[in-house]
């Protein structure tokens, strides 16, 4: 149920809200917007009719249900984009941000090399994997530990904020010392005890789409996240499985609009998966941003030909800046930056 206050509604009052939502066995989630404050309440829906009798109270307009299975995901609670800010970075505003680097990080010297030269093309922020998902136990599965070391150090010498991704529960507190985005791919978008795991870890969550998610499963798993106290929740639209098979995966760019609509968290386009081919990449990009996505994440290697994973699909750095300029007209035509 979704309680809504009235304007001007003190602190005290809301926290007196707060408090009788939590007596009758619901946990309040305060959203604060520019003209009214409401609280979610989130729970058992079959004694929500309890919550209506908060509307005898004089600070509370109205007191209404949350149609939408995912509650605190959605723009019933919370009508004002969210904007989730890293460090100086901010994700869902005016600015699309740009998160480029290396499907895995493999050396010192090509992951220095591959931030220093994506920050100068305009990037915001620096993506490499440390521990990777592969398909097949025989592949490179990422430096681990070393690796977020490693990007760690991309970070100081740089400047840019880090996304990597996590895999398991037990090593989500090892990825949010050297990360600033934690990043949970499409393989595990509906690894549950991750989902909450990673909510109570304290940083941002870029939430990759699984590739057979309908967009209701993916805002359900946003809400696992939202539902332990993080508010800071990116969607990313990777591509989803269909029967096509001249690209990697289908780019599903229907789900950016349809997302806005649904949902008031920030999303991101990720055409390196969604297309699988650095042919595609510069094309999908400008077509996610004038969808209206909020960044863009994209795969940047400076010798394609020796990645030891997702190398056809990586961008040598002197196409991302064409990218980046092709975009940058893209943007400014809908009245944004980048």
């Amino acid at each position: 149920m979704i309680i809504v206050l009235r304007a001007g509604a003190s602190d005290e009052e809301v926290e007196d809200v707060c408090r009788r939502i939590v007596a009758m066995g619901y946990a309040p989630h305060t959203i604060r917007g520019t003209l009214r404050t409401v609280v979610g309440a989130i729970g058992d829906d079959r004694g929500k009719e309890r919550l209506r009798a908060l509307e005898s109270l004089e600070c509370v307009e109205a007191v209404t249900p949350i149609l939408q299975p995912y509650k605190l995901a959605s723009r019933e609670v919370r009508h004002d984009p969210t904007e989730v800010r890293v460090g100086d970075v901010t994700i869902g505003g005016k600015t699309i941000v740009v998160m480029a680097g290396p499907c895995s990080v493999e050396s010192r010297s090509q992951l220095l090399e591959t931030a220093e030269r994506v920050k100068a093309a305009g990037a915001h922020v620096l993506r490499g994997g440390a521990f990777k998902p592969r398909t097949s136990p025989y592949a490179f599965q990422g430096l681990e530990e070393e690796g977020l070391k490693l990007l760690a150090e991309a970070r100081r010498e740089s400047g840019l904020p880090v996304v990597t991704e996590v895999m398991t529960v037990d090593k989500v507190d090892a990825v949010a010392e050297h990360a600033d985005i934690l990043q949970i791919g499409a393989r595990n978008i509906q690894n549950f005890p991750l989902l909450r795991r990673v909510g109570e870890a304290g940083k941002p969550v870029l939430l990759k789409r699984g590739m057979a998610t309908s967009i209701q499963e993916w805002l359900l798993s946003a809400e696992y996240v939202l539902s332990r106290g993080n508010p800071n929740v990116i969607l990313c639209e990777r591509g989803i499985r269909t029967f096509e098979t001249t690209t990697r995966f289908t780019l599903d760019l229907n789900a950016v609009p349809v997302v806005k609509r649904l949902s008031h968290l920030p999303i991101v386009v990720d055409p390196s998966h969604g297309t699988g081919h650095w042919e595609y990449v510069e094309a999908m990009a400008m077509a996610g941003v004038a969808a209206g996505a909020d960044g863009l994440i994209i795969e940047v290697h400076p010798r394609p030909e020796e990645a030891l994973s997702d190398g056809p699909q990586s961008l040598k750095p002197e196409r991302f800046v064409a990218l980046m300029a092709r975009v940058r007209r893209v943007a400014q035509a809908l009245d944004r930056e980048l």
